[in-house]
């Protein structure tokens, strides 16, 4: 199948590692041309051969900053895929019931939310000139609860509140030939779950479980039908056919990538 996207400028943020990583070997293999942002490089990144913009995106002036550069180099900007996101936290916070005070919640909210939305409003007239795409990722947690090894809640609801901001997007940008859509997965397979110093390596310590058990058992305690993690190329694969040109029709769309975890008809 053809994605007509070769040739398609992208514009990723996230890229170094993970679903970030993932997205933008997927865009390339497709025959786009990838600027991948990331506070820094990583080996990975650097074999992809796409252009690379250091910053760290939760400074409030670096999305702007971003975008001017990502269009010194080319003014055309086809798709933005907003992919960063996240945010550790630290050790006992998991034993709060807020699980964190103002400052863990200002980050995940900054870094979750404000991030993509500065990087969104600096990328615009380019996008409204290529009448392009914009993919957000986003994740279950916005829309399941209380699950054993869940994600923190102020992770959780900064996601859901950017689901949200892509729904209400796309009603604003469609004038404009802009199609806003979110892809949203459970738990995949990243450094950032699954790593020796991950979150689910704390989640671990604080219920005094090994970690390899917590691992094990994730995918049933959240729920997820298939008992398995899902792989970052699966997520690329859904980013990409959201961004192609074949789905114009797709618009205002939340397509779970989460085996089932979140049970709502």
């Amino acid at each position: 199948m053809d994605l007509q996207l070769a040739d398609k400028r992208v514009l990723v943020t996230g890229a170094s590692k993970g679903i970030g990583l993932a997205i933008v070997r997927a865009f390339l293999a497709e025959g786009a041309s990838v600027v991948a942002v990331s506070r820094r490089s990583t080996p990975e990144l650097e074999e992809t051969g796409a252009a690379f913009v250091a910053a760290d995106l939760s400074e409030a002036d670096a999305p702007s900053r971003v975008v001017e550069t990502a269009l010194a180099a080319d003014p055309r900007l086809d798709i933005l895929v907003n992919n960063v996101g996240g945010g550790d936290l630290p050790e006992g916070s998991l034993g709060d019931t807020l699980d964190g005070g103002d400052g863990i919640w200002r980050y995940a909210l900054n870094l979750n939310l404000s991030t993509p939305v500065r990087v969104t409003r600096a990328a615009l007239p380019a996008l409204a000139e290529a009448r392009g795409a914009i993919v957000n990722i986003s994740s279950d947690s916005a829309r399941r609860v209380g699950a054993p090894g869940s994600t923190p809640m102020p992770y959780a609801v900064a996601k859901a509140a950017l689901t949200r901001f892509s729904r209400e997007l796309a009603e604003r940008v469609a004038p404009q030939g802009i199609r806003v859509n979110t892809v949203s997965p459970a738990a995949t397979r990243t450094y950032a779950i699954a790593g020796q110093d991950g979150y689910m390596s704390q989640v671990a310590r604080a219920i005094g479980i090994d970690h390899a058990d917590a691992m094990r058992n994730l995918p049933t305690d959240l729920g997820m039908l298939t008992g398995s993690l899902i792989e970052p190329d699966e997520i690329a694969r859904a980013v990409l056919l959201l961004a192609s040109p074949t789905m114009s029709s797709t618009t205002g769309g939340n397509w779970g990538i989460d085996a089932g975890s979140v049970k709502v008809a």
